[in-house]
């Protein structure tokens, strides 16, 4: 009985962290985190084509424009060519802006962006916004969440660090 106990609180615990990592064309760490949202790091143009087929109504890029290869403007044309919605929200890694953080919160809430795909150069960003949303959007405890961005591709220490300042300072 102890066994079929800890097998039934294993298989509880893994949709908390049931992300999925999928291999897609021209997108870098694609990961599906829930329903209505996939996130990701760089994301050529050419792959929005594939998440407008796929049913997504928005795109959050958090990339500077300074960025190599971050092609802000083209990919804005081409998303709304596709009928997408295109928002870009530029997070300095190194210079985080709590104003971004309140944006991307608004954004990714608002339903008619749903389904939505989250990018940034490598899902570092994308790791340290996620963290946020999942606390104090969704009510997950703060290192659970913290599990899900790091395998969402949370690298940045610093990053990290400030997400956690964000949520301390937001809380309800």
């Amino acid at each position: 009985m102890r066994s079929f106990t800890t097998l039934l609180v294993l298989a509880l615990a893994v949709p908390a962290l049931a992300q999925t990592k999928q291999e897609r064309a021209g997108i870098v760490n694609f990961t599906k985190v829930d329903a209505v949202v996939a996130c990701g790091g760089a994301t050529e143009t050419t792959a929005l084509d594939g998440l407008a087929k796929d049913g997504f109504k928005a795109v959050i890029n958090l990339r500077l424009a300074t960025e190599p290869n971050a092609n802000i403007e083209l990919n804005a044309a081409h998303a709304k060519s596709l009928g997408l919605n295109y928002i870009h929200l530029p997070l300095n890694g190194a210079q985080p802006d709590p104003k971004v953080f309140d944006q991307f919160l608004a954004e990714v809430a608002n339903k008619a962006n749903q389904p939505v795909y989250v990018h940034c150069g490598s899902a570092s960003r994308v790791g340290a916004v996620w963290m946020v949303k999942r606390v104090l959007q969704d009510g997950w405890a703060v290192d659970k969440a913290t599990e899900e961005a790091k395998l969402i591709g949370l690298r940045s220490a610093p990053l990290e660090k400030f997400a956690l300042e964000y949520i301390d300072t937001h809380r309800k």
